[in-house]
């Protein structure tokens, strides 16, 4: 299976894993910005992308960067669906206590490829039980 990327600014570098088993493809900043504690922002890759039909994109966090500096992906899994053909944008918080600078090739997050299940959608009048029941939302505990 091919994933086509294009570059649509000089400084875009093109997603790539650090270790061949590694599940996620580290994605580069294109331009500096500044991340105020408590504040999020958008961070441009420069990339555009042209996905398999039955393909999506989910834009996740890097690990490192929430333990070290409390910034992650604000909507992540973020999706990019097949038919998108404009850049990817990345959704930055910062939940650290300092301002968070973004330097032109800093790794922001990663790409990760999946195929989603679309299942047949139905309207019922009643669900079948379970074990849960309507418990929700702590009802098993702690």
């Amino acid at each position: 299976m091919k994933v086509k990327f294009k570059r649509l600014s000089p400084n875009a570098i093109i997603p790539s894993q650090q270790h061949s088993y590694d599940a996620g493809y580290d994605v580069t900043a294109v331009e500096e910005t500044t991340i105020p504690a408590g504040k999020w922002a958008l961070v441009k890759t420069g990339l555009a992308v042209e996905l398999p039909e039955e393909m999506e994109l989910q834009v996740r966090s890097r690990s490192g960067l929430a333990l070290k500096h409390g910034v992650f992906c604000l909507n992540a899994p973020g999706t990019v669906d097949a038919g998108y053909r404009n850049e990817i944008g990345v959704i930055l918080a910062n939940l650290g206590d300092k301002d968070f600078p973004v330097r032109i090739g800093d790794r922001v997050a990663q790409f990760i490829f999946q195929t989603p299940k679309h299942p047949e959608i139905l309207e019922v009048e009643e669900l079948g039980e379970s074990d849960r029941g309507l418990g929700g939302f702590g009802s098993t505990g702690i």
